[in-house]
């Protein structure tokens, strides 16, 4: 089976003065601090079998329809199937606001249809640039994330805390340091793109007022100085709905946000520069997708969630104030709003076979724990989780996090897949992978 790789890089920055996404309050961007990238790796066999990924420096809120009607174009401009073109984000809080969470934050449709071209640019090019080419995979680890989930002693959990306080009971769910890379050469032995993988929200600069790519760019600029070519480089975030780049547990508090970018690209970096020199390209491999649209029940609030809302949707944002507004109107009654008539979303759930390599993918900020689930059901030797990819369901919390509550645990809007969502998403991942692995 002969393979052939292309690939490609666009930058997709937003305009001064955009909204900014990522918080429940309204940012605008005042600056450019480093290029957001959409950044392209096409995959082809001579059997017919075509997989173009597509990763960007966004926090991930693409509409369903948005991505089916940009891949659909995307599909009508290179061949490549609409279904097995899959769009990843980065997570990236410093990204222009895309779906429009705040009722105050319209979706940015200009932008959105600025990446839309660039996408079909870049795909193109990646596409029609497919050459013979070889292919690497292999695992490690660099601890970059931890849980961010704290539970107190009256039963209630939360996102962030002291856990220093006397009634602090623990940490709700585990991290997963675990570090992957799959990468492309051609003929000559040229580097053609790089893809690595790993799990922590990139929230570094989270309440920053500039466009910025996180730490995911960190780890990309240094591994391109490094290698000294501007080369395709992809991050697929792993299953961090519930990570923080920030240890809850540690006993000095929370440094610069600058600073942790500079750190955790720097680890990033150096892992995958490791493994790309431990291990040696296949020229053959099985290359293998399949993929379900996964029906999955919506968690609508109860009776008195809606009416507690009601009550501060009447208050106004002032008297409520901002985060009880938003969480209330934002989350709350637009849930309500939206999915009160037909209680149901639809996954979009990947796999991919690259050689002895998996990738499985969904769009939820999906918690740790249902990662670690996937790889330890895969029948692949190493296997990468990508989370916002296809489409956008928002968090999706384990049993623990929805008993908890919280942020990230009580019904939202971002926050309404019904408590098995997870182990449903674990389930369809496994049987996809097998499946590929049995053919």
């Amino acid at each position: 089976m002969a393979l052939f790789v292309g690939a490609a890089t666009r930058v997709i920055n937003c305009e001064i003065g955009d909204d900014l996404m990522g918080q429940l309050h309204r940012r605008f961007c005042e600056r450019i601090r480093d290029d957001l990238e959409a950044n392209f790796f096409y995959l082809a066999t001579d059997e017919g079998e075509r997989i173009l990924l597509v990763n960007l420096d966004l926090a991930g809120g693409l509409e369903t329809a948005w991505v089916r009607a940009t891949t659909a174009r995307l599909a009508a401009e290179t061949g490549v199937p609409a279904r097995s073109i899959i769009l990843t984000s980065t997570h990236t809080h410093d990204g222009p606001d895309t779906i429009s969470l705040l009722h105050d934050s319209p979706r940015n449709d200009a932008y959105l249809a600025r990446l839309a071209d660039w996408l079909a640019d870049g795909a193109r090019e990646a596409v029609a640039g497919a050459r013979p080419a070889r292919v690497g995979w292999a695992r490690g680890e660099a601890h970059v994330g931890f849980n961010r989930r704290l539970c107190w002693q009256d039963g209630s959990h939360s996102m962030y805390g002291d856990s220093h306080r006397p009634d602090f009971a623990g940490l709700e769910g585990p991290d997963d340091p675990s570090h992957a890379i799959l990468y492309a050469v051609d003929e000559d032995g040229r580097l053609l793109a790089l893809l690595h993988n790993n799990c922590c929200h990139a929230t570094c600069l989270e309440s920053a007022s500039f466009a910025s790519a996180d730490f995911p760019g960190e780890a990309r600029r240094l591994i391109r100085e490094a290698l000294g070519e501007p080369l395709p480089v992809l991050y697929l975030q792993g299953a961090s709905g519930d990570t923080s780049p920030w240890n809850m547990e540690a006993t000095t508090p929370h440094y610069s946000g600058e600073q942790r970018v500079r750190e955790i690209g720097a680890l990033l970096a150096a892992e995958t520069l490791r493994l790309l020199r431990a291990t040696d390209p296949v020229a053959s491999p099985i290359l293998r997708h399949a993929y379900t649209d996964l029906p999955i029940a919506v968690r609508l609030p109860n009776a008195e969630q809606l009416r507690r809302a009601e009550e501060i949707a009447a208050l106004g944002e002032e008297k409520a104030g901002r985060g009880e507004f938003v969480l209330a109107v934002c989350g709350t009654l637009r849930l309500q709003r939206e999915f009160g008539e037909n209680p149901v979303d639809t996954l979009a759930v990947h796999a991919l076979r690259v050689g002895d390599l998996a990738i499985a993918t969904n769009p939820c900020e999906l918690y740790c724990q249902f990662g670690l689930d996937i790889k330890r059901r895969s029948p692949a030797p190493v296997t990468m989780v990508a989370q916002l990819s296809d489409g956008f369901s928002g968090y999706c919390p384990t049993v623990y996090g929805v008993l908890g509550g919280g942020y990230s645990g009580d019904p939202t809007y971002w926050t309404r897949l019904e408590i098995a969502a997870g182990y449903r998403i674990v389930d369809a991942s496994a049987r996809l992978l097998h499946r590929l692995w049995r053919e």
